[in-house]
C-alpha cells in the first residue's frame, strides 16, 4: 500500500502545502482524456456514475484552490479548466448531465464556486468568453433547483459566492431564503442538527461551520457574519472534547469516510479570524489531528484514499459514497488560503487543556470522559434512520476515540453479535435487536438516561454513569417473553500468532494485548466470555477481540448492570472496578436533576 503522506511531520505550513499535492498525485492516471471526470472505481453510490466521476474531479479543489490562493504551487490548473469547460458542455461526451432539484452535482459545484472565488485567477480568467458563458449557465442551473433541507442550503451560497466574484449576477432572493432557513438548524451552544433529523454528528463541524465561517469571511454579510463567527466559538469550547492527545477525533455518526474533513474547522476559524481558544491551542488540535490520518493505513495500493475509516472499509459506507468522496477531507486544507504571518501559522503549537472530570455535552446527547489514552462519549438522544448501520452509529452507548465502534456483519446471527457499546437482545436467538431510537434522553450533571424499545412491547431503561477510568451502564429490562441478550465492551485489535491473553472469570472478561487492555464487568447473573467479531467490522481495526456477557431475561422486569474500561497498556494495573450505583437513587437525582437532551426538543428549537 502505497501512503502519500508517510514520513510528513505536519509541523509547519509548507507540511501541509506539500500534503495537498502528495494527495492529489495519484489521481492523475484517472483523469478522462477530457480532463472532466475522475474515474476511481466501478463501485457505484445512489447517484448516477456521471455525478460520481464529477465528485472525483471536484471535490480535490476544496484543498487545491487554499493552496494557490495562499502562494502555493499547482501545475494542474490547465487540466481543471479544460475540465470544466468539457463537463459543463451539453454537446460533450463528459458532459456531467443535467441538474434537477435535489442533486449530487449541486453538492460538487459548490467546491467550483469556492475555488472561482479564492482562485479566479488560476480557474476562471484565462477561459475564452463561450467558456465562461457555459460554465455560469451551469452553476446558475445548479444553484436554481431546489437543494436538500439541510447543510445543503449552504451549496447555493457558495455557487453564488463565485458567481459574483466573476461578476456574474443572480437573483439574491432564493440565497436569502436558504440562509435565513439554515437558522433553523441551531440548537444552542454552537451546535446545529442536520436537517429535520435529531443528529448532531462529523457533519457539525465540517458542514454547517466551514460552510458558515467561509461566508463570514468572503461575503461582506457583517450581520450573519458576526453570527457564524460567535457560534464557531462557541462549538470549538465544544467539539474540543472530541479530540484525545493523539490528535483522534471521535468516530460518531455517518460519513467517517470523509475522515481529516474533520480538522476543516480548526483550520475555517482561522480562515475566519476566529481566536475561539488560543491560536496556539487551535493550531495543535489541527495538525494532532493530521499527524494521526498519516500514520493510518486509509489508501488503496496507488496512493488514492478509500472508502472507509482507519483502513479500507465498504462495511461503513453510506449509499452516498462514491469512490471520489473521500476527498472532501481536502477541506482540511483552508487554512493553506491565509499568509504565513497569519497568527495560526506563526503561534507556537499547544497542546490540549486537561479535563480531570467528565464533561456534559447536551446538544449532542454525550458526557465525555477524558480517559488515559483516548476520550469516551457516553451517548443517547441520537438517532439517524436512513442509512446502513445507523444504530451503531448513534445509538451506541460509548463510542472511543481509539477503539470506535464496530457495526453488526450479520444482524441474523445473534452468537456472533458485537454489541461493543450496546445491550443487544434476541428473542429467537438468531435475529438481533438494538437500540435505534429512544422516546426519551435525559442528561443530569454528568449522568445520562434513555428509554428505548428494542421490541414494540419491549422496554429499556439505561442508565449510564462515568466512574473514574470506567463507565457504569444500568439496564431496566421489562418484557413479556424471554430474551437473550448480549453487552460488549470495547473491541481492541486483535495481533497475529495469538499474541494477547484472556482472562474470563464469573461475570468479568478480561483481553489483554501488548497494546491493549479490555474489560467488562457484571454485576449480575450473566456468564463473561471473550470472542473475535466478524473481521472489517470495526471502524478502527479490521480484526477485533472483543469481551461481552451473554445470558437471559424471563418475562417481567430485570435489572442488569455493568462497568466497563479499555486503555492503552502501562505498567499499572487494572483499576477495581467501581461498586454499582444504586438505581433508585438514579432515579431520584433525575427527577431532580435531569433536563431533557437537547436534541430531542425540536419544537422548541422550530
Amino acid at each position: 500500500m502505497q501512503n502519500p503522506l508517510a514520513g510528513n511531520q505536519f509541523r509547519t505550513r509548507a507540511d501541509v502545502q506539500r500534503a495537498v499535492g502528495a494527495l492529489f498525485s495519484p489521481l492523475l492516471p484517472h483523469f478522462s482524456a477530457s480532463a472532466a471526470r475522475v474515474r476511481l472505481s466501478a463501485a457505484a453510490a445512489h447517484f448516477d456514475q456521471a455525478a460520481a466521476e464529477l465528485e472525483g474531479f471536484a471535490r480535490p479543489l476544496w484543498g487545491i484552490a487554499p493552496l494557490v490562493a495562499g502562494g502555493g504551487d499547482f501545475e494542474h490548473w490547465a487540466r481543471y479548466r479544460e475540465g470544466l469547460s468539457n463537463g459543463t458542455d451539453p454537446d460533450h461526451s463528459d458532459y456531467w448531465g443535467d441538474i434537477s432539484d435535489i442533486d449530487q452535482r449541486q453538492v460538487e459545484l459548490a467546491a467550483i464556486g469556492f475555488s472561482l472565488r479564492i482562485a479566479k485567477g488560476q480557474l476562471w480568467d484565462p477561459l475564452d468568453a463561450a467558456a465562461k458563458r457555459r460554465i455560469a449557465a451551469y452553476l446558475i442551473s445548479g444553484r436554481e433547483h431546489e437543494f436538500v433541507d439541510s447543510n445543503w442550503k449552504f451549496f447555493r451560497v457558495l455557487i453564488d459566492l463565485g458567481l459574483a466574484h466573476c461578476g456574474v449576477e443572480v437573483d439574491p432572493r432564493k440565497r436569502e431564503a436558504y440562509l435565513d432557513g439554515l437558522e433553523g438548524f441551531a440548537i444552542g451552544n454552537g451546535w446545529y442538527r442536520d436537517g429535520p433529523i435529531r443528529s448532531a454528528d462529523h457533519y457539525i463541524p465540517f458542514a454547517f461551520h466551514y460552510y458558515g465561517l467561509i461566508y463570514a469571511a468572503l461575503s461582506g454579510d457583517k450581520e450573519r457574519a458576526a453570527r457564524y463567527r460567535e457560534r464557531a466559538g462557541e462549538f470549538a469550547r465544544s467539539i474540543r472534547h472530541w479530540y484525545a492527545p493523539d490528535g483522534s477525533a471521535l468516530p460518531f455518526g455517518r460519513s467517517l469516510t470523509y475522515r481529516f474533513a474533520h480538522a476543516g474547522f480548526w483550520g475555517a476559524l482561522a480562515f475566519a479570524s476566529v481566536e475561539a481558544l488560543p491560536w496556539g491551542q487551535i493550531k495543535g488540535y489541527y495538525l494532532r489531528n493530521l499527524r494521526w490520518w498519516a500514520r493510518q493505513p486509509m489508501f488503496d495500493r496507488d496512493g488514492v484514499l478509500s472508502i472507509g475509516y482507519a483502513y479500507p472499509n465498504l462495511m461503513i459506507s453510506e449509499g452516498y459514497n462514491s469512490a471520489g468522496s473521500p476527498y472532501w477531507a481536502m477541506k482540511a486544507f483552508l487554512p493553506l488560503a491565509l499568509p504565513g504571518d497569519h497568527p495560526f501559522w506563526a503561534c507556537a503549537e499547544e497542546g490540549p487543556e486537561t479535563f480531570e472530570s467528565p464533561v456534559a455535552l447536551p446538544e449532542p446527547g454525550m458526557v465525555a470522559q477524558h480517559l488515559p489514552g483516548h476520550v469516551v462519549a457516553l451517548a443517547s438522544g441520537q438517532e439517524y434512520a436512513r442509512w446502513r448501520g445507523t444504530p451503531e452509529k448513534y445509538g451506541k452507548f460509548a463510542y472511543s476515540t481509539r477503539y470506535g465502534f464496530s457495526l453488526e456483519g450479520n444482524d441474523r446471527h445473534f452468537p456472533s453479535a458485537a454489541c461493543d457499546g450496546m445491550l443487544g437482545l434476541s428473542e429467537d436467538g438468531l435475529h438481533l435487536r438494538m437500540r435505534e431510537s429512544s422516546e426519551a434522553a435525559l442528561i443530569a450533571g454528568d449522568r445520562i438516561y434513555a428509554r428505548w424499545r428494542p421490541y414494540e412491547d419491549v422496554i429499556v431503561q439505561t442508565w449510564l454513569v462515568p466512574t473514574g477510568r470506567w463507565h457504569v451502564r444500568l439496564h431496566e429490562v421489562t418484557t413479556p417473553r424471554r430474551l437473550e441478550v448480549v453487552e460488549g465492551g470495547f473491541a481492541v485489535p486483535k495481533p497475529d500468532f495469538g499474541a494477547w491473553s484472556e482472562a474470563v472469570s464469573a461475570g468479568r472478561a478480561e483481553v489483554a494485548t501488548a497494546q491493549d487492555v479490555s474489560v467488562i464487568v457484571g454485576y449480575d447473573a450473566r456468564a463473561a466470555q471473550v470472542i473475535s467479531p466478524l473481521s472489517n467490522t470495526n471502524v478502527m481495526a479490521a480484526r477485533t477481540l472483543l469481551p461481552q456477557l451473554r445470558g437471559v431475561v424471563e418475562a417481567g422486569t430485570t435489572l442488569l448492570a455493568c462497568a466497563v474500561l479499555a486503555e492503552p497498556r502501562s505498567d499499572g494495573d487494572v483499576p477495581p472496578a467501581p461498586e454499582c450505583p444504586d438505581v433508585d437513587e438514579l432515579r431520584r437525582f433525575f427527577r431532580a436533576e435531569g433536563r431533557v437532551v437537547s436534541v430531542f426538543d425540536m419544537k422548541a428549537q422550530g
